[in-house]
């Protein structure tokens, strides 16, 4: 990569955890539902949520509405204590020495920004689905994101999600999908260092 690259990153799955089953298992342990009936359920509103449609107070009103047995204080403990650091979160600092750093994430900002507050500082930018009212794959938030990028730099773009990287690509960015085992670091570090 040449002059300064500007890496655009995902978070959830890239930096911090996914919310997984066992975020649900968790929650369904305080109800007498299954884990298999939360995930549906958040399935049919996350939209809505990552694009801000709807507020964390109204998914929370909505899941104590289906569930009136599940404590939302507890509820909000589950999910917050889900999403946690990955290992590649250890890298930003490293690699704001070589590239401009900037997030991308379909998220609701309230349950990632405990975990991302002590990253913010080694990026350039930050851009949150719903603070946007725009949620990838759709090509506006991409396009909303270049605007921050410095002009004429190699971007590469990096999500866990095969499906978010087309937008990227026709906006003629570098992708690279984020496996699982994290090797996806390794290919970043000999593009930087």
């Amino acid at each position: 990569m040449k002059g300064r690259p500007q890496i655009v990153l995902d978070i959830a799955g890239v930096l911090l955890s996914n919310m997984s089953l066992t975020c649900w298992k968790d929650m369904s342990e305080e109800t007498n539902l299954s884990a298999e009936s939360l995930k549906v359920h958040f399935a049919g509103i996350k939209r809505k949520l990552w694009t801000g449609m709807m507020r964390e107070e109204e998914f929370c009103q909505s899941l104590k509405e289906m569930y009136p047995e599940l404590s939302i204080s507890r509820a909000k403990d589950i999910l917050y204590n889900s999403i946690v650091p990955l290992p590649a979160a250890q890298y930003l600092e490293r690699w704001s020495e070589f590239a401009d750093l900037h997030l991308l994430s379909n998220h609701c900002k309230e349950w990632i920004e405990p975990n991302l507050s002590r990253l913010f500082s080694f990026t350039k930018s930050v851009t949150i689905s719903n603070q946007v009212g725009l949620c990838k794959p759709e090509i506006e938030i991409y396009q909303r994101v270049k605007t921050l990028l410095a002009a004429g730099e190699e971007v590469l773009f990096i999500d866990d999600q095969e499906k978010n990287l087309h937008s990227a690509k026709l906006l003629g960015w570098r992708t690279l999908l984020a496996d699982e085992e994290g090797d996806w670091v390794n290919e970043v570090e000999s593009l930087l260092i």
